[in-house]
């Protein structure tokens, strides 16, 4: 368990000397959306996974804001004495990755990020919009919340970590375009979870500014299953984005 603010995070650290890979989960997600994946990888790389506040093991906190979130990036890494790592994002975890990336471009050796991009629900319609699915999910929440599909929270407070999500999202291609580590994305196709027919391929074509903008960012896969699913179904394609970002990184490293 590490310490950070009023709460305290569940952390699992395979060590060895591997690469430092942190895995950064989806809003309501655990670590275990990860097994697979990691499965896959192997004892090749230094695998560090853990619960945000209030998913899975972890406590409770008074805050859940996406800036808590960059907090705890930093809190796990230094409990765990890693200077640098490479960073692998579902989701809102993509999010959280491009916005630690920016701010430490110095600590990030590379990013894989899972089928987010950035365009989000802004404004008053779009937190109305979130707020009411939220409503409407409340008694469904504790029931998914044992699949690691909730977290020990209200659905207002779900609610409002989805808002802070959509906003940094939105706010994400500047901080895409100035990034100069390897980035790699594996995009899935269809809907998702609360979103309108054809939405989800609406948000990924916000990352075609990006690509054509800056060459560190590319696809490294676009998948058959959706967004809920590709964890556990292409769990595959995100493990090759790894490997190749980690690739990359040596690749960097060699003509530096």
């Amino acid at each position: 368990m590490v310490e950070v603010d009023d709460t305290a995070l569940a952390v699992t650290d395979t060590g060895g000397p591997g690469i430092p890979v942190l895995y950064l989960n989806g809003a309501y997600a655990s670590q275990r959306a990860w097994r697979r994946v990691l499965a896959e990888l192997g004892d090749g790389y230094r695998h560090i996974t853990f619960d945000e506040r209030a998913r899975g093991k972890s406590k409770r906190s008074a805050d859940y804001s996406f800036e808590a979130s960059l907090r705890d990036v930093d809190a796990v890494l230094a409990a765990r004495g890693v200077e640098r790592a490479l960073l692998v994002g579902w989701s809102y975890g993509g999010i959280v990755s491009w916005h630690w990336a920016d701010r430490h471009p110095d600590r990030v050796l590379g990013l894989v990020t899972v089928d987010s991009a950035p365009y989000g629900l802004t404004g008053e319609e779009g937190r109305e919009r979130i707020r009411k699915l939220f409503h409407r999910m409340r008694f469904v929440l504790p029931l998914v919340r044992p699949l690691g599909l909730a977290a020990r929270m209200s659905a207002a407070q779900h609610a409002e970590v989805g808002i802070d999500a959509n906003e940094f999202a939105a706010a994400g291609a500047p901080v895409l375009l100035g990034l100069t580590c390897p980035v790699r994305f594996v995009l899935a196709t269809g809907d998702s979870l609360g979103s309108e027919p054809g939405e989800m391929e609406q948000l990924r074509t916000s990352l075609d500014p990006v690509l054509a903008g800056n060459p560190n960012v590319k696809v490294s896969a676009k998948v058959a299953s959706n967004h809920s699913h590709i964890l556990r179904k292409d769990f595959r394609a995100v493990a090759e984005a790894v490997r190749e970002t980690a690739a990359a990184v040596e690749q960097q490293g060699a003509a530096s």
